[in-house]
């Protein structure tokens, strides 16, 4: 039985943070466990590949007019800020090396998560929470249909294999976009601005690109499918558990992005 005695004023933070930090340990321990069973079951038959393809499509395709409106208006953004700040400098040289270089190893990669994580995150979450509450997981379990191999292994597969062929888009795009900015509005030379972006790029840089693609699009289908098959509670739980889906994707996209490019260039 808990004891009833109040807890004494001078530890109560300390008593805080440690049920904080419990909380946190439980919940690493829950993601943790779901995603070694995800991927054991993704790694072993059946398979479903018209699953796969489906979510290849809804992931994939139908992300692609919001990726690449994003990254054609970042790109122009880019090329715009690095020619006023270079300006100040006389270094306006270097907007198409800065533009590349930065559209390939960062913004490429993290606005496609961010983005494609916002859309399809949240419906992952959506879709698979519909089904908890409404007990369509526990019909498929009475089938005898192994929802981690049916709903979440096809997912994972799918957003891992998708999000890098959409960052090499979204590079394309961007550099697209800063290249016609900087033709068009900046007059440089078209000739000579592909010169210096195609000096500055490197096959390395597209690598890691797609490395960190690779993980943003393992990230986004992790929540999004964790934080729906745990929802609870009817409508409220599912609307908590989209919220969560996004949030956390986003945090780790951000976390894991720093960390790769520290490894990187560190």
């Amino acid at each position: 039985m808990p004891s009833s005695e109040p807890v004494p004023l001078i530890i109560a933070p300390f008593v805080a943070i440690g049920r904080a930090v419990v909380h946190l340990l439980a919940v690493v321990g829950r993601v943790a466990m779901f995603t070694f069973r995800t991927v054991r079951s993704a790694l072993t038959p059946p398979y479903y590949p018209g699953r796969f393809f489906e979510q290849m499509m809804h992931i994939g395709w139908f992300s692609l007019p919001v990726v690449g409106l994003t990254a054609v208006f970042t790109g122009a953004a880019l090329a715009q800020q690095i020619f006023t700040a270079g300006s100040r400098f006389s270094a306006t040289s270097t907007v198409p090396a800065v533009v590349v270089i930065g559209m390939v190893r960062e913004l490429g990669p993290v606005l496609v998560g961010l983005m494609v994580a916002g859309r399809v995150s949240s419906a992952m979450a959506a879709e698979i929470g519909t089904m908890r509450v409404t007990e369509q997981l526990d019909a498929l379990t009475t089938l005898r249909t192994d929802s981690y191999r049916y709903l979440i292994a096809p997912r994972l597969f799918a957003a891992v294999m998708a999000l890098p062929l959409m960052v090499l888009v979204a590079n394309a795009i961007g550099i697209f976009g800063g290249w016609l900015l900087a033709v068009e509005k900046l007059r440089f030379n078209s000739a000579s601005y592909l010169a210096v972006t195609r000096r500055f790029v490197s096959v390395d840089d597209f690598k890691m690109a797609l490395v960190k693609a690779g993980v943003f699009g393992f990230f986004i289908a992790l929540m999004g499918c964790y934080h729906g098959f745990n929802a609870g509670g009817g409508a409220a739980g599912v609307g908590n558990a989209t919220r969560n889906a996004v949030v956390s994707a986003f945090i780790l996209i951000l976390a894991s992005n720093f960390l790769i490019t520290a490894m990187v260039f560190g």
